[in-house]
């Protein structure tokens, strides 16, 4: 039987489900949870400071290259959605999932998709921008298949 699994989420949360041929269930697989850092203490509006603020490029003389600054948000968030792309490629790799559904924030969406494998790029049916992460039970499922069936 062709197993499709949909993940939700957002920046902080995804839910990964398997949803049923038949009757549109869902079978939630896995729950992943992403706090942020607390980076207070080790930045102060995003700008590092002491030696932790020095510039460790690529030569490694620290204080002597600046590495672009980014948003510790962005970051983490980034860092998340190559966490989640690892497992749904890894899901693939072993047959676990022939088809996927991504319903995730836009930025996600955004971060997501690039991370997955080229198998799991064909294995996308539908990417959806929408957040669904704090739905559950009936209400979920009607969620998903209104997202996947508009209109």
């Amino acid at each position: 039987m062709k197993k499709t699994w949909v993940l939700i989420t957002d920046a902080e949360r995804a839910r990964c489900f398997e949803r049923d041929a038949t009757d549109h269930s869902l079978t939630e697989l896995t729950d992943f949870l992403h706090p942020h850092a607390s980076l207070q203490g080790k930045a102060d509006g995003g700008d590092l400071t002491g030696e932790a603020g020095k510039g460790h490029g690529r030569t490694g003389h620290a204080g002597t290259q600046f590495e672009p600054r980014t948003e510790a948000h962005t970051k983490e968030r980034a860092n998340f959605a190559h966490e989640l792309a690892k497992y749904i490629n890894k899901g693939v790799l072993e047959q676990r999932c022939h088809e996927l559904v991504l319903i995730a924030t836009s930025p996600m969406l955004g971060e997501i998709k690039p991370h997955l494998s080229r198998e799991s790029e064909k294995m996308l049916h539908t990417a959806v921008s929408s957040d669904l992460t704090h739905y559950k039970g009936r209400e979920l499922e009607k969620r998903v298949n209104d997202a996947l069936f508009p209109g």
